[in-house]
């Protein structure tokens, strides 16, 4: 299993390229940091300003290195521009689950169908390459948009975490839990996303 989420990990079709992200890429994703700073209103891990990011960069790094996450760089392929970053984290491959997000996009590519593509790709290797039997999404109760994004490919609500971690500024805040099962995936979500490609 090891070896399938390896350093020339690569998912792409014919509209965005993922790759794993390296400690260089700050400078592919800097100007989103600097000039696009409410891209992280609702992230538990800032990203804005150019120390903010490599803060950032550097968490999910040594997360990589105990096999907890797997990040990746977006790039739109349509654009010729780097776009964003996803990835795995809360890796169980013992208990064959993992969650999806820290996602984020540039406000260029947001509202396209770059979304659904990249989800489109990383489930496709969670549920049958990785053999997981639940990927789980999660997300501030408040991030309607996110939400919205995470319901439209196919997950489904489990429930919400209340008053469940703080928010960058001290507070507490719920998170809204939402996944997609194995059978669920193979059933109909993998359809249906595909149609909406």
């Amino acid at each position: 299993m090891d070896a399938i989420l390896s350093d020339d990990l690569t998912l792409e079709d014919d509209f965005v390229l993922l790759r794993p992200l390296v400690e260089i890429d700050i400078e592919n994703l800097l100007h989103f940091s600097i000039n696009e700073p409410d891209l992280w209103l609702y992230s538990l891990v800032r990203a804005n300003g150019k120390e903010n990011l490599e803060n950032y960069i550097q968490i999910t790094l040594k997360a990589k290195a105990n096999k907890t996450e797997f990040p990746f760089i977006v790039f739109d392929k349509i654009s010729g521009k780097y776009a964003g970053s996803t990835r795995f984290y809360d890796i169980n491959l013992p208990f064959k689950t993992l969650q999806l997000g820290y996602t984020w996009y540039g406000k260029e590519f947001q509202g396209t169908k770059l979304n659904k593509h990249c989800k489109y790709l990383l489930l496709e290797f969670a549920f049958e390459k990785l053999q997981m039997e639940r990927v789980e999404f999660r997300a501030d109760n408040n991030n309607q948009r996110s939400i919205n994004a995470m319901k439209s490919i196919g997950c489904k609500v489990d429930g919400i975490l209340r008053n469940n971690m703080p928010t960058a500024e001290g507070l507490r805040r719920d998170s809204i839990v939402l996944s997609i099962l194995k059978e669920e995936w193979f059933e109909s979500v993998k359809e249906n996303l595909k149609a909406k490609l």
